[in-house]
C-alpha cells in the first residue's frame, strides 16, 4: 500500500510475478496468522489483473486447531 491505496497495477503484477515464479494465480492460497491480512494479498492480486487465487479463512490458527493435521517443527 502506498498513502493508503494499492500500487499501479501493472506494478503489482511485475513485483508479483517475481514472489509467484510461474505458478498461476489459480494455484496460489493465500493465509496468514488469522485470515485477515492475506486478504489484502488476493484482493491485490485481483487489483493486478491476477485472477483465481484463493483465501484458506482460517489460516494458520485454523490450521493448528486440529492436531491431526502436518506442522514442520525446526
Amino acid at each position: 500500500l502506498v498513502d493508503g491505496r494499492f500500487k499501479p497495477p501493472a506494478q503489482l503484477r511485475e513485483e508479483f510475478a517475481a514472489v509467484l515464479g510461474g505458478a498461476t494465480p489459480d494455484q496460489v492460497v493465500h493465509m496468514c496468522g488469522s485470515g485477515v491480512t492475506a486478504c489484502y494479498n488476493l484482493l491485490a492480486m485481483e487489483h493486478a489483473g491476477l485472477h483465481g487465487s484463493r483465501l484458506y479463512a482460517p489460516s494458520w490458527s485454523g490450521w493448528v486447531s486440529d492436531p491431526a493435521r502436518p506442522v514442520a517443527k525446526d
